[in-house]
């Protein structure tokens, strides 16, 4: 058989595998670059960054669950001068791919940091982040309101050519909707799915186990309604997707990409075993050769339903 074939391409964006790592999962990529070679991973998506530094909420921030973990970190941030000024040049000598993640609380912010943002060269795309279930300002109040994710994906589409990425929240009924109005404004794919707003209590002292009350639900528990997210896009618009929802090893890949996404998302993975991503990819090369299949990307959408 010839070289196993594991590139895919998400819009204009091509990767050399279908792995990403997720937002907020790997920091700046300096703390993880300790345990794998990052040059070898399909993309690293950036901690989310917003105009200016944020703190995010306070502690207690992070809680693990039944096969799950519940965060509330609150987008904790450097603020984009800082991104470019201290990230950026340890970023740039990784030799992967590197997409950024913007937050932000206004329609103009987003805008702003995309523009600032745009002219570095090491920045091959942008992830726009509607869908953060933990801060006030933003986050879900942008992610449920379709309009506004039509505006803000009009609105940053106008100020950049790079690939442009909507990431899509699950707290929504008709997430296809939302799809629809990515592609309708120029948006080149959608990230599916951000966490799920969920809570846990200590039974003695009756408090939440995290200050905000409140976090965003992530790790295999939500696999399943991830898989139905991005198979619901898949049936309905014809745009890329990017799965992400508790994937832990390369059988989730398979899965999430029979399903209909073009590349995939690590996330609390990253928390259990650094190596995961490594891991997989060697893993989905061994699933190829097992099936006789050169193009991991004849995978994508190849479901059958009947």
């Amino acid at each position: 058989m010839s070289e196993i074939d594991l590139s895919v391409n998400v819009g204009s964006l091509k990767l050399k595998n279908p792995i990403m790592l997720a937002s907020g999962t790997v920091g700046y990529g300096n703390e993880i670059s300790e345990f794998i070679d990052l040059s070898q991973v399909g993309a690293i998506i950036t901690k989310s960054i917003s105009l200016k530094p944020r703190k995010g909420n306070p502690p207690q921030r992070i809680t693990e669950t039944p096969s799950g973990m519940l965060n509330a970190i609150g987008l904790t941030n450097v603020g984009v001068e800082e991104f470019i000024k201290t990230k950026i040049p340890f970023l740039e000598k990784l030799n992967s791919t590197l997409i950024c993640n913007i937050a932000a609380s206004s329609i103009e912010e987003y805008v702003e940091c995309v523009e600032i943002l745009d002219s570095q060269e090491s920045i091959k795309g942008f992830e726009i982040n509607v869908s953060c279930p933990n801060v006030r300002e933003g986050g879900l109040i942008f992610g449920n309101d379709i309009n506004m994710v039509g505006k803000i994906t009009k609105k940053v589409r106008a100020k950049t050519s790079k690939p442009l990425i909507i990431k899509l929240s699950p707290n929504t009924s008709n997430i296809f909707e939302f799809a629809k109005v990515v592609k309708k404004e120029d948006g080149d794919a959608v990230s599916a799915i951000n966490t799920l707003v969920g809570t846990s209590f200590n039974i003695y002292t009756r408090k939440p186990k995290i200050k905000n009350i409140t976090g965003g639900l992530s790790g295999p528990a939500i696999k399943p309604v991830a898989l139905a997210k991005v198979l619901e896009i898949s049936r309905n618009v014809d745009i890329p997707i990017i799965g992400i929802g508790g994937i832990m090893d390369w059988n989730d890949v398979v899965e999430f990409m029979i399903v209909g996404a073009s590349a995939v998302q690590l996330g609390t993975v990253n928390f259990i075993n650094p190596k995961a991503s490594i891991e997989i990819i060697d893993g989905l090369i061994n699933f190829c050769k097992q099936t006789s299949l050169n193009k991991i990307s004849d995978l994508i959408s190849s479901r059958i339903l009947e």
